[in-house]
């Protein structure tokens, strides 16, 4: 442990939207920081849509390699416009389920929710956790970038910029 106020297996943290979270693996450190940046986005600024890119799981780099993100949303129109914008821009992305069986993965005796869930499914249950922190009523996707952001042959390939870039310029031009 780094020091006392670290945070160890079992124990309980409360996230913006005061939902409690069993930490159960320290290592999925960034879903904690990304729930409470979700709460902000649909809370705070009041964003009516939410996508978020990240590199959340090597379970998603299992399933799809390095070429591919994975979109988790339950959200029909936005998954069909990231399918559409992920060819234009060819930032390649692919559809991934979100089975609600899974949420039993993140069922916790002590706190309303665990931070992950078992070995398996592992990128569902982290786009299930994720959908905790923003109205279910809003569309929202979690994009796995894990895979598609770092090349061994050139570094870091800005996967997602351009995917972006053309989901907030199309959505400017809907409102005008």
């Amino acid at each position: 442990m780094v020091n006392e106020k670290a945070y160890v297996p079992s124990d309980v943290i409360v996230a913006s939207n005061g939902m409690t979270i069993e930490v159960d693996n320290t290592d999925a450190e960034g879903r904690l920081t990304m729930a409470d940046a979700l709460v902000y986005a649909d809370k705070e600024i009041g964003c009516e849509d939410i996508i978020e890119l990240s590199t959340l799981t090597g379970a998603c780099m299992v399933a799809l390699g390095t070429g591919l993100a994975g979109v988790f949303t339950q959200n029909e129109d936005l998954a069909s416009e990231l399918r559409d914008i992920s060819k234009v821009t060819g930032d390649k992305s692919w559809r991934m389920p979100l089975e609600q069986e899974y949420n039993d993965q993140l069922k916790s005796k002590i706190a309303d929710i665990k931070n992950c869930g078992t070995r398996y499914g592992g990128a569902i249950t982290a786009g299930l956790f994720l959908e905790n922190f923003v109205d279910k009523k809003k569309p929202f996707a979690h994009i796995d970038i894990a895979g598609p952001v770092w090349s061994d042959a050139t570094g870091a390939t800005g996967f997602g910029s351009k995917l972006v870039t053309e989901w907030v310029r199309r959505k400017g031009e809907k409102k005008e």
